[in-house]
């Protein structure tokens, strides 16, 4: 179903996003950008060594992502996967250079071996995934990550009634299902990862851009229009 409704939507994607987000005032640049930045602060503040990761965008779509995820990651061995043939292709055309892309099988495991992955990094992507199927997809992210590693799940906030009204009038989100940052919470502790944390973000839109610095002391707050949980794999 996924595969059907992304093939779909692949090549008018980019453009239908704009227009559901024109509110915003903000393009959809901006959305992508700051996944991959946010993430990359947060390693860096873990310490963590970024020169060369393994690093999986789940869900990469018409690689949205990618672009930003090798600026922030010039060194990392990148790989986006996706059901969508459709969206890979687009995604192929846009590159970055060096960039995998793999389509694979949402029914069938992950097609990556045990503990390969350092980080796998996820986009707005479980919303439109099956809540029942969210444990048997986080088992599966789980046993690709090396031990040690990182998931990173961004998602829209059905807390936000801005963004609730958004994902009710895109097209594409016509069968998505929002879920809490307390509920991925739960669910990523139920699969075997550790200490999940979740950061809430984009607060104030672009006619208050100039109040974005205080975003950085409200990530506590559940009131942002989209928010990302961060968990590890144990060692």
């Amino acid at each position: 179903m996924l595969q059907q409704e992304f093939d779909q939507f692949a090549e008018n994607y980019e453009p239908l996003l704009e227009k559901n987000i024109r509110a915003s005032g903000e393009k959809a640049a901006f959305f992508a950008a700051y996944k991959p930045a946010d993430m990359h602060q947060h390693l860096i503040s873990a310490g963590v060594d970024i020169a060369a990761l393994r690093i999986l965008d789940f869900g990469c779509g018409v690689g949205t992502s990618l672009p930003y995820l090798r600026q922030y990651f010039p060194g990392a061995d990148l790989i986006g996967a996706d059901v969508s043939g459709e969206s890979l292709s687009i995604a192929e055309r846009k590159g970055p250079a060096g960039a995998k892309l793999i389509h694979f099988d949402g029914n069938e495991a992950l097609p990556f071996e045990d503990e390969s992955i350092d980080v796998a990094f996820s986009a707005c992507v479980f919303h439109h995934i099956p809540h029942t199927e969210h444990y048997r997809i986080l088992r599966e992210l789980l046993r690709v990550t090396k031990p040690g590693g990182w998931v990173f799940i961004f998602e829209h906030n059905p807390l936000n009634p801005l963004t609730v009204q958004s994902v009710n009038t895109c097209p594409f989100d016509k069968n998505a299902v929002l879920i809490s940052a307390r509920t991925l919470k739960r669910r990523l502790k139920k699969a075997g990862y550790i200490s999940p944390d979740a950061r809430y973000r984009i607060f104030f839109p672009s006619l208050l851009r100039s109040l974005r610095p205080l975003e950085a002391s409200l990530t506590w707050c559940p009131l942002g229009a989209q928010y990302y949980v961060v968990a590890r794999r144990a060692n």
